[in-house]
């Protein structure tokens, strides 16, 4: 017992430098992760903001009141749809997508040649939603370039305001996300192709292997393993929008299509002050996602015998 004992406190000793480096990143964990937690009681809670932090403890038991309010709102349905819909379509597009661009980066041979494809891919991921979908907005408005474009080619006849046309929202979201992430997208993909044994493909080689042969029948089964977990990943979390985007991009118009669970949360916790409210659509988004979680684990495991867990 001693021993281990020795052997613990050595360990600590001598990895006292990681263990610091590693001190402001758990503070931070625990400050922002952890301790907000304790908030979820107040959807169970008619707690008022006036209370005080105080309040989250001695507001009186609300049971699931908060649950039946949200369950019952008549926009309810419309932004489960908004949100499952442009998560769904986005990931059944990204991600074959961020695949196909990752084997192209892999076969650019010339190394200055894939660093500039690599660096202006990876640019846009860096441009807050702010910048971004200003731009995206500017493109798209009666006097932008889509419009005057369009207009040049006699697709269409009058401008078209995309903005203000619900019916367009999913697909400006969906593709204008894929457009500034794709890049980025791609960096684990390519870190598993990296690791590819390469002896395998000099050995394709012989046999008669084509480049696009050797793509499907080596580079795809060898990072298999990261399309699973990285398909788990969209899965369990085909409840959260990218709130920047949305909110950037969503006005008075297409709010119809526009309007997600975490917009609607925003709107209720820190416009409405209705924080039993917005931590209850945080509870059903959480419950939710962990059912997926399990789900596309299990699924996988049985199809490809590969999972997260």
């Amino acid at each position: 017992m001693a021993k281990r004992k020795h052997r613990l406190g050595y360990g600590l000793g001598v990895q006292l430098q990681l263990h610091s480096m590693m001190l402001p990143g758990t503070l931070l964990m625990i400050v922002f992760n952890i301790i907000p937690l304790f908030g979820l009681i107040l959807a169970f809670k008619n707690y008022k903001v006036t209370q005080g932090i105080v309040g989250i403890f001695t507001s009186p038991f609300y049971g699931f009141q908060n649950f039946k309010i949200i369950f019952s709102n008549h926009d309810f349905m419309g932004m489960l749809v908004n949100t499952l819909g442009i998560n769904l379509i986005g990931q059944l597009v990204t991600i074959p997508l961020t695949i196909i661009f990752a084997l192209f980066i892999n076969e650019i041979t010339h190394e200055k040649m894939k660093n500039l494809v690599k660096t202006v891919t990876y640019m846009p991921h860096f441009i807050s939603w702010v910048v971004f979908g200003s731009i995206v907005i500017n493109l798209l408005a009666s006097d932008g370039a889509i419009n005057q474009l369009l207009l040049k080619f006699g697709i269409l006849k009058n401008p078209v305001v995309f903005m203000a046309k619900p019916d367009y929202f999913w697909t400006i979201s969906i593709i204008s996300s894929l457009i500034k992430e794709i890049g980025w997208g791609t960096i684990l993909y390519t870190a598993a192709i990296a690791g590819v044994d390469q002896e395998m493909y000099e050995a394709a080689e012989i046999d008669g292997a084509g480049r696009y042969r050797k793509m499907w029948s080596i580079t795809l089964p060898c990072i298999k393993g990261t399309i699973v977990i990285m398909v788990i990943f969209a899965v369990a979390g085909i409840m959260n929008n990218n709130f920047d985007q949305i909110f950037v991009l969503q006005n008075s118009f297409n709010l119809e299509r526009s309007e997600v669970i975490d917009t609607y949360i925003y709107k209720v916790g820190l416009q409405q002050l209705q924080f039993g409210m917005a931590s209850a659509i945080n509870i059903f988004k959480s419950a939710i996602a962990l059912v997926l979680l399990f789900i596309a684990n299990f699924v996988s495991g049985k199809l490809t015998g590969s999972g997260l867990f």
